[in-house]
């Protein structure tokens, strides 16, 4: 049986010994390289080139309000106040395939949050109220 791409539209995302709702949206997965230019003396075209530090960006993780589930909340909120609960956690966040399973995954190690926004207020607005986490990591793994 041949394989196909993955939908982007089926995944998890957990994160280590915290419990949360589905998220609707995952965005940030990447890395990059810097590059360091060099030119010697006698060297009249190109510069080499050399890398640099590895980089990571920031993800970001959206979700619907849900009335009694304050996980995330409260995981932002242990660091601004200083408390030992806030702790550095892995998150996994994993493409499934049709039957469910886990086909590609990525791992962000040593990941705290960094910013946390509510859902914007609207009488006359119909959408869903989605609350946002964006966490920053030490390290991005890909898994299978």
């Amino acid at each position: 049986m041949a394989d196909y791409p993955l939908g982007r539209f089926r995944y998890k995302v957990e994160i280590e010994g915290i419990e949360v709702a589905g998220f609707s949206e995952v965005t940030g997965v990447d890395a990059s390289v810097d590059v360091i230019e060099y030119r010697e003396g006698d060297m009249v075209q190109t510069p080499m080139k050399f890398p640099g530090l590895m980089k990571y960006g920031n993800i970001t993780l959206k979700k619907g309000l849900i009335s009694g589930d304050k996980a995330i909340y409260d995981w932002m909120m242990a660091g601004l106040t200083g408390s030992t609960e806030m702790t550095r956690k892995t998150v996994t966040i994993s493409m499934l395939g049709p039957d469910g399973t886990p086909k590609a995954s990525w791992r962000a190690i040593n990941a705290w949050p960094v910013k946390y926004t509510g859902p914007d207020f609207n009488a006359t607005a119909s959408e869903v109220a989605v609350e946002t986490l964006e966490i920053a990591h030490e390290g991005l793994t890909r898994e299978s």
